[in-house]
């Protein structure tokens, strides 16, 4: 008996992407069960240079053709892949994506029925200004509000905001298809990334309360919830209600701060208590105190030792081990295969492919 269809099988989707948000995004309609072509240059996707490693992570289960989109031959061949796709992905600045008509404007003629996704920094009509993962962080308010508060402005140890727009790419691609409807569909990074610092800018734009850094990544409203410095290691500590505090209390043997409004009023007071009861354990200690409570909590762990305790996570695609997709849906599991070689499947798009099944 065959292995079920993905979820997303049948749809056909076209990817003119670069480095990581946009490849992200139809790795994962990709792992689901979509078929991704990946439309590359002469020479082939940037990323290729990179490193393998960074090429597999955000290629897999993919095809590969080499087309030269500035080429009549290259726009040509890519009317003809249009026409039986169901959406096109790209990111790239706005003037390029217009210049090299992969909006659903140019693409249209060639398929009514086209989704065309257009990834970019400030929206495809939001001009060409550099917009990389760490500028946008820097430009929407995550880096001011990140850090400690006696330091400088500090970013996160990974691409947030190129994978966050990946996901609502791939979200809004998924929508449009389901509308039945072609169209052009504009995920900018600055505008996934503003609608991701929702309550703090409801606090703002509602409460005027202006956006502050706490020490050790305090959470704005509740109190206890950061990291903790323990007899060894740090430990992340998120009590969000009175039941959860009641419990650590309990355990940590503390009096007092009853409510969610007493412990933000005296958040000083505390965390002084709080920090000097789990300086009497080590974070692994704590952890493992806590959570048989329910009481959310963790040590602090390198990505290595997270990998190490998580080994589910890990596929293997090709050569190389990977982490696999987030998404599990009952009585689906995805194959894993390697990232396309440069045009590996160029020779077999040169006549139309039925839509896989």
């Amino acid at each position: 008996m065959s292995a079920p269809a993905g979820p997303l099988a049948g749809i056909r989707i076209l990817e003119v992407g670069v480095m990581l948000a946009g490849p992200y995004a139809t790795m994962l309609l990709a792992d689901l069960g979509a078929e991704v072509i990946k439309i590359e240059p002469p020479g082939g996707e940037i990323s290729r240079q990179v490193s393998d490693s960074y090429f597999a992570s955000l290629n897999r289960n993919k095809q590969s053709v080499c087309l030269d989109l500035r080429s009549a031959e290259g726009r040509q061949r890519l009317g003809e892949l249009v026409a039986e796709s169901h959406a096109l992905l790209v990111n790239m600045k706005p003037s390029a994506i217009k210049r090299l008509g992969l909006t659903y404007e140019s693409l249209r003629e060639f398929n009514e029925g086209i989704v065309c996704v257009a990834m970019t920094g400030f929206g495809l009509d939001g001009g060409d200004d550099p917009a990389f993962d760490y500028v946008i962080q820097a430009a929407t308010g995550v880096a001011a509000m990140t850090g400690d508060p006696e330091g400088p402005p500090t970013l996160p140890g990974y691409s947030s905001a190129d994978n966050s727009t990946g996901l609502t790419a791939a979200l809004g691609l998924l929508a449009q298809i389901i509308s039945g409807r072609g169209g052009q569909v504009d995920v900018s990074l600055r505008d996934v990334m503003l609608s991701q610092l929702n309550y703090r800018a409801a606090a703002y734009l509602n409460d005027g309360v202006q956006p502050q850094r706490y020490p050790f990544g305090a959470h704005s409203y509740y109190v206890p919830a950061q990291l903790f410095s323990t007899a060894d290691g740090y430990l992340a500590l998120f009590i969000t209600h009175d039941g959860f505090w009641a419990a650590f209390a309990a355990e940590a043997g503390i009096e007092g701060f009853p409510t969610m409004a007493e412990r933000a009023a005296r958040r000083d007071e505390v965390l002084s208590v709080v920090s000097a009861a789990l300086s009497a354990d080590t974070a692994a200690g704590w952890e493992d105190r806590l959570r048989r409570l329910g009481i959310p909590a963790a040590a602090v762990r390198s990505l290595p030792e997270a990998l190490a305790a998580t080994p589910e996570v890990v596929v293997t695609a090709g050569d190389f081990k990977l982490v696999g997709s987030p998404i599990h849906i009952a009585g689906y599991q995805p194959s894993y295969r390697a990232a396309p070689r440069l045009d590996e499947h160029g020779a077999a798009s040169a006549a139309p492919v039925a839509h896989s099944s």
